[in-house]
C-alpha cells in the first residue's frame, strides 16, 4: 500500500505481452496497467459502474484476471470503508464529442448543386471525366491559337 497515494486507487499490474525481438523473455514481466478488468472488478463484487463511481479506472478490452489485483483491490475497498482512504473522484468514461453539422450542403447533392456543377445530364455523371474532357479541349483551342498567332508574315 506504500506505493499508492492517499486519494487514488492503487494502480494495476498486468503482464507485458512476449516479443520474438526479445527471443520469448520480455525486458521486464510486468508493467502498470491501464486499469482492472471487468473480470477483477466483479471478483471483488462490484460492476463496472460502481468501480467507476469509486474512482477506480477499468479497462474493459483487458479480458485477463490476476488475483495480486483482486488482493490490491480488496485490501483498498477495505481500507476505503474503514476511512483511512478519502473517497476519490469518480473515473467516468470518457464522453466522445460529435460535432454539429456545419448546415453546408455538399454541392452535388441537392438538384440546385448538381445543375451548377453540371451532374444533371447522363453524360456528365462522372465529373473527373468531364473536366478532363473539358480541359483537353481548352489545350487544343491553346494549340491553335498560339499556332496561328506566331507564325510571322501574313
Amino acid at each position: 500500500m506504500s506505493a499508492m497515494t492517499a486519494e487514488q486507487c492503487p494502480p494495476p499490474i498486468v503482464k507485458v505481452p512476449l516479443l520474438r525481438r526479445f527471443g520469448g523473455v520480455p525486458p521486464k514481466l510486468t508493467k502498470v496497467g491501464r486499469g482492472y478488468s471487468v473480470g477483477e472488478v466483479e471478483a471483488v463484487g462490484l460492476t463496472v459502474e460502481e468501480a467507476r463511481l469509486l474512482g477506480i479506472y477499468v479497462d474493459e478490452r483487458r479480458k485477463s484476471v490476476h488475483m495480486d489485483n483482486v488482493e490490491r483491490l480488496r485490501e483498498w475497498l477495505r481500507a476505503l470503508v474503514h476511512g483511512e482512504v478519502p473517497l476519490p473522484p469518480p473515473k467516468l468514461p470518457k464522453i466522445i464529442a460529435v460535432k454539429p453539422d456545419r448546415g453546408r450542403v455538399f454541392k452535388g447533392k441537392t438538384m440546385a448543386g448538381r445543375r451548377m456543377r453540371g451532374l444533371l445530364s447522363v453524360e456528365y455523371r462522372h465529373t473527373h471525366r468531364y473536366k478532363w474532357a473539358r480541359k483537353q479541349k481548352e489545350r487544343e483551342l491553346r494549340k491553335r491559337h498560339e499556332a496561328t498567332r506566331h507564325k510571322g508574315g501574313d
